[in-house]
C-alpha cells in the first residue's frame, strides 16, 4: 500500500508533458485544466483510493500542481490481504461490492477526521476505482468499477455516482491513460455538474472516444440527485453511444450486465412491450420451459430478460418519449421482469453481446413473423457474407431461437416453425438450420391468445376501452390504472 501518487514517475507516463499551458486543445490540456480547476477550488477536498491499474486518476492532480488543495490522501491497497484488512473480504476484487466498500470507508474517514477542522466550508469526497487492465499475459476482460461519494454542499448528506467502464484500447498504457481521463471527468462532474446529470453524462468521455472507453452502467444516488430516474440515465448511455446496452431490474435498480449474466444461461425476449400482453408472457413462459429442459442448460441458473431496442423506442420520432419509455418499464417491472435496452437492431449483434457476457447457453424467444424477417436478405446488405454471415454470427455461440406461432387472419391457420413459408431460394437454408436444432417451435402455447395483437391492445388502452383488461396480465392492469400509463397524450400508436 502506498500513500502517494508516484507508483509510476511522471516521466514514465506515455503522455508526460511539462505543466505549461498549451493553446492547442488536446487530451492532456483539457484534462489538465479540469484537474487544475478542481485543485484551485478551496471547497473540494478528499481521498483517492485506486486498485489495479496504478493511480492513474490522482496522478493528474499531482501533475498539474496545487494538489494540496484537493488531495487529503492517495492510496492503493493493491495486495488482496491488505485490501481485505481495510475494506473487508470480497469474493471478487473488481466488483461493485468492493467499490462500494472502498467509497464508504474512505468517505467516512474524511468526515470523521476533518469535519471539525474544516467541515463548515468544505465539501468532502472520496473517489475510488478497482480495475482489471490488460496484463502482460493479455487478460480477457479489461474493465473496472469507478465511483465518487461526495457532498454537494458543506455538511450535506452524501451523494454518490457509480459507473462501470470497459477499456477498449489494445495496450496497457493507453488503457491507463483513458482510465485517468475518465476519472478526472467524473470528479469534475461531481464537483461542478451535479445539478445537471445529463450534462455530467456527456462530459464523462471528454477528450476520449467511444472506441476507447465504454460505460455500460451509471447510477446516481443521494441528496444531489433527488428526482433523478436511473432508468432514464441508463437509456441515455445507449442513446449517446457510450454503451451498446443498459440493464435495470424490476425495482428500477440499475444493473451491470456482465455481473448479472456471469456464468448464467440467458433467455431473452425482444419486443415493444407497449404494453406487456398475455401473448408476451405466454411466449416467455413457453420458451423458458423448453430452454430449461435443454440438456446443455441442466442445472445452470437462468436469467430471463425482456429486451427493447432503441430503434423500437424511437420509431418514426427523432427523439424518444421519456414518459412512454417509463410507462413500458413500469409494466415490465410490475411483472417482475429484468429489462435490457440495446442498440442492437440486428439479432446477430444481440447474440454477440450476450455471448460476451457468458459461456452458458443462450436462447432468444421471438414470434414466427420475426423469424420470417430474419430471412429478409435486404437487412444484410452491409455484411460481406450477407444472410449466411448473419446466421453464422447469430448461431455460432450455442444460440437457439424459440419460435412462438401466429394466426393467419385470412385463413385462421396457425403458422409455426413446421409450416412457415420461406422464399424458395432460402428454403434449404431454413430447413438446414431447423434440422440442426437452431429453431425450436413453442407448440405448447395457449392458442386462445393468438388473436391478440399488440397494436390493438395499445389502441384499447389509450382509449380506455374496457376490453384491454382481458388482453393483459393482472399485474399490468394494476400498474396502468394506478399510475395512469399510456394515456393518449403520452405516446403515439405504434407504426
Amino acid at each position: 500500500m502506498t500513500d502517494s501518487a508516484h507508483l509510476l514517475h511522471d516521466s514514465e507516463h506515455p503522455h508526460h508533458e511539462s505543466n505549461q499551458h498549451h493553446s492547442t486543445p488536446d487530451v492532456t490540456s483539457d484534462t489538465r485544466q479540469k484537474a487544475l480547476q478542481i485543485n484551485l477550488d478551496p471547497s473540494l477536498y478528499g481521498t483517492f483510493a485506486e486498485i489495479g491499474a496504478g493511480q492513474e486518476v490522482v496522478r493528474w492532480f499531482f501533475r498539474v500542481g496545487g494538489a494540496a488543495g484537493t488531495v487529503a490522501k492517495s492510496m492503493s491497497a493493491y495486495d488482496m490481504t491488505v485490501s481485505d484488512a481495510i475494506y473487508g473480504p470480497a469474493d471478487r476484487y473488481v466488483s461493485r461490492r468492493r467499490l462500494e466498500a472502498m467509497l464508504a470507508h474512505e468517505f467516512e474517514l474524511n468526515v470523521e477526521r476533518l469535519d471539525a477542522k474544516r467541515g463548515e466550508k468544505t465539501c468532502f469526497f472520496a473517489f475510488a476505482d478497482t480495475v482489471a487492465a490488460r496484463s502482460f499475459r493479455g487478460s480477457s476482460e479489461c474493465h473496472g468499477w469507478m465511483g465518487i461519494m461526495f457532498q454537494h454542499e458543506p455538511r450535506a448528506p452524501f451523494s454518490r455516482i457509480l459507473i462501470h467502464v470497459r477499456m477498449l484500447d489494445a495496450e496497457n498504457a493507453a488503457q491507463a491513460e483513458a482510465l485517468g481521463v475518465v476519472g478526472v471527468n467524473l470528479v469534475y462532474g461531481a464537483g461542478f455538474l451535479h445539478h445537471d446529470p445529463e450534462a455530467l453524462l456527456h462530459s464523462l468521455l471528454d477528450q476520449l472516444s467511444v472506441g476507447r472507453i465504454e460505460i455500460d452502467m451509471i447510477e446516481f444516488k443521494g441528496a444531489a440527485f433527488q428526482g433523478v430516474d436511473n432508468r432514464l440515465m441508463s437509456l441515455r448511455l445507449v442513446q449517446m453511444g457510450l454503451s451498446g446496452a443498459a440493464m435495470f431490474g424490476p425495482k428500477g435498480d440499475v444493473l451491470q450486465p456482465s455481473e448479472v449474466l456471469y456464468r448464467k444461461a440467458i433467455l431473452v425476449e425482444r419486443g415493444a412491450f407497449h404494453p406487456v400482453t398475455k401473448v408476451h408472457m405466454d411466449m416467455l413462459h413457453c420458451a423458458a420451459r423448453k430452454f430449461r429442459a435443454l440438456p446443455e442448460v441442466g442445472q445452470t441458473p437462468v436469467v430471463e430478460i425482456m429486451e427493447i431496442t432503441m430503434r423500437n423506442l424511437l420509431s418514426d420520432q427523432t427523439e424518444f418519449d421519456a414518459k412512454d419509455f417509463l410507462d413500458r418499464a413500469d409494466v415490465l417491472a410490475a411483472c417482475g421482469l429484468t429489462v435490457l435496452v440495446s442498440d442492437f437492431s440486428e439479432y446477430y449483434r444481440l447474440g454477440a453481446f450476450l455471448a460476451r457476457m457468458t459461456k452458458e447457453p443462450i436462447g432468444i424467444a421471438l414470434g414466427v413473423t420475426r423469424l420470417v424477417n430474419l430471412f429478409d436478405e435486404n437487412f444484410y446488405q452491409s455484411l460481406p457474407g450477407g444472410i449466411l454471415e448473419s446466421f453464422g454470427r447469430l448461431l455460432k455461440n450455442n444460440v437457439k431461437l424459440f419460435v412462438y406461432p401466429s394466426l393467419d387472419k385470412a385463413t385462421g391457420q396457425m403458422i409455426s416453425v413446421e409450416n412457415v413459408q420461406m422464399p424458395p431460394h432460402l428454403h434449404k437454408l431454413y430447413e438446414y438450420l431447423k434440422d440442426r436444432g437452431s429453431f425450436i417451435g413453442l407448440d405448447d402455447c395457449d392458442r386462445s391468445l393468438l388473436n391478440i395483437y399488440p397494436r390493438d391492445v395499445l389502441e384499447a388502452v389509450m382509449k380506455r376501452d374496457p376490453k384491454w383488461k382481458t388482453l393483459v396480465p393482472a399485474e399490468v392492469i394494476d400498474a396502468i390504472e394506478s399510475k395512469g400509463l399510456f394515456l393518449p397524450k403520452q405516446g403515439l400508436l405504434p407504426a
